[in-house]
């Protein structure tokens, strides 16, 4: 039998968790798609489109799904992306 989670943190509805703002710089990607393969939420995709080196740069699917755990960063090899934290506005 499975072991269930059942424990969560006394402050769970104070804490915020922080939202991303997903950068590709898409002209400077070589389509290795180390980004893509490493994502632990799937967050990006191969794209359609083409950039200036002939190859097919990843897009984002789904933003709010990212935990800003900025492995995509790490394991780009030509610092084609990056992740900053969104600022909060007043009530967030």
């Amino acid at each position: 039998m499975p072991v269930r989670l059942w424990r969560k943190p006394l402050d769970a509805e104070k804490v915020k968790l922080p939202k991303a703002e997903i950068h590709i710089l898409k002209n400077q990607c070589k389509g290795c798609g180390f980004c893509i393969q490493f994502c632990p939420k799937k967050v990006l995709e191969e794209s359609e489109e083409i950039n200036a080196r002939g190859v097919h740069p990843p897009k984002v699917v789904d933003e709010s799904k990212c935990i800003i755990c900025s492995f995509c960063t790490s394991v780009c090899p030509d610092f084609a992306i990056f992740i900053v934290e969104k600022p909060c506005k007043e009530g967030c």
